[in-house]
């Protein structure tokens, strides 16, 4: 049995799109191919982190259950508005925080960063002309979700005019809607994080879409979506207990740095690869032969019994073996059919046959009555 490592909104998702990708990220700590947009949304979510900073009041947290500190605590923090970072401070900053790896050419990346310089100076104009009022930022928090122990690092959470909270993830990718802020599971799971570290009530979440420059805003998720989740999040942790670490072909795989490693995509051995490739083949031709012989097996059995159906038989000898007509036992106190063996044909309704040795043919009537009553009398034309 694996042991269950502290369960993150990625890790969750890494898992659920390739058990063996994640066994390779999290539990061998092989690394992960750097890629440009991972280092562009680092450095944004650095800055920003920088630019929030002068705005944060402190509130309670929760400490085993216990509540620690309120703003009275604190008093009037702070009597006016906070100096904000001038614009060229952020650029400047932004230039030194930025992460050059993993971008595919220089061009792509002078892209990106003249992309930034965009989206930082434009929230700079939105933070000074309605300042928020974060209570913490990228807070990294802990909680046991049903036993299942799950953290993240939340990028803002703001205290509401009605004394709430609204959990705030910034997004530097394009094209989102407000059925993203409705749907997505990482806010989710930021809800259930907060609520297990703060005694305010949760009001709201929020994606901030720093490309179209929009706040979409979401209600707090209800409890039988946060179930859903919480399904998904037990399913990963049972999957890793019991160290179930199958890959999982699909799209990513496609930019997945772990190929030569995967099974899915390892080259057969050179030494190995003529002998296995008459194996293989000689595979396809009894798969082949086998679907070959279920047709025939499947046609002979339904003319038998359209034979035994129109002469009123159950019993027709041949010269290697005596086939048998039975019935399919039915379901008594909710009980499961009896299944017919495995090498016995299909049932043709309720009907299948089964093959007894030639030398059974002579044995007694006795014998082939005991059988017959074992599955109910005969019933002539039933099908």
């Amino acid at each position: 049995m694996g042991t269950v490592p502290t369960l993150s909104y990625s890790s969750v998702r890494t898992y659920l799109e390739c058990p063996l990708r994640w066994k390779y990220l999290y539990l061998e700590r092989l690394p992960e191919a750097p890629r440009g947009y991972f280092s562009f949304g680092r450095t944004v979510h650095s800055v920003l982190e920088e630019l929030l900073r002068p705005y944060l009041r402190p509130t309670a947290r929760r400490t085993e259950g216990l509540t620690q500190r309120t703003l009275e605590h604190f008093g009037d923090y702070r009597a006016e508005p906070p100096e904000p970072i001038r614009p060229e401070e952020l650029l400047e900053l932004y230039e030194r925080r930025w992460i050059p790896d993993g971008y595919e050419s220089p061009e792509e990346e002078r892209r990106y960063r003249e992309l930034g310089r965009t989206l930082l100076l434009r929230y700079h104009q939105e933070v000074v002309r309605q300042p928020p009022t974060p209570v913490a930022i990228e807070a990294h928090l802990e909680a046991k979700w049903e036993g299942v122990p799950v953290h993240g690092y939340v990028d803002r959470i703001d205290l509401t005019p009605a004394g709430g909270l609204e959990v705030v993830d910034y997004k530097t990718s394009r094209g989102l809607t407000v059925q993203d802020a409705l749907t997505s599971d990482q806010l989710a799971l930021y809800q259930v994080l907060v609520e297990h570290n703060f005694p305010n009530p949760v009001e709201g979440l929020a994606l901030i879409d720093l490309r179209g420059g929009i706040h979409l805003a979401s209600p707090p998720r209800p409890t039988q979506a946060l179930a859903a989740l919480r399904v998904s999040v037990g399913e990963v942790s049972d999957g890793i207990r019991d160290e179930e670490y199958a890959p999982t072909p699909g799209r990513a795989c496609a930019r997945c740095e772990f190929r030569d490693r995967c099974p899915e995509f390892k080259e057969v051995p050179a030494a190995d690869r003529e002998r296995l490739a008459v194996l293989v083949d000689r595979f396809v031709d009894l798969r082949d032969s086998e679907q070959n012989l279920e047709r025939e097996l499947r046609s002979a059995a339904l003319a038998l019994h359209e034979v035994a159906e129109r002469l009123g038989l159950h019993r027709i000898p041949g010269e290697r073996g005596v086939a048998v007509r039975r019935r399919e036992r039915a379901a008594r106190s909710g009980a499961k059919a009896a299944e017919p063996a495995a090498s016995m044909p299909r049932p043709i309704g309720r009907w299948y046959w089964e093959i007894e040795a030639a030398a059974r043919a002579s044995s007694p009537r006795r014998t082939d009555r005991r059988k017959a009553t074992a599955v109910g009398p005969s019933e002539g034309s039933a099908s």
